[in-house]
């Protein structure tokens, strides 16, 4: 959309959308951004589970299926 002359945003004036000191995050600094939002989410929402102790039942059941296969 073109400015009318004067109206151009301070920041922008004499400078191209290359030089504008808020450019838009690249697409790795983005996808990093994005994976570092979604591991906090998950492990905020997981984290209980994961330190729970594995159920005496399913210790068991790997038990023996370790054994029949060797």
């Amino acid at each position: 959309m073109p400015w009318a002359e004067g109206d151009e945003p301070e920041s922008r004036v004499g400078k191209s959308r290359e030089e504008s000191p808020r450019q838009r995050p690249t697409k790795p600094q983005q996808r990093q951004a994005f994976d570092i939002w979604l591991e906090r989410g998950l492990r905020q929402m997981f984290n209980d589970v994961v330190n729970e102790p594995v159920p005496e039942e399913l210790l068991k059941l790997i038990q023996d299926d370790r054994e029949k296969q060797g």
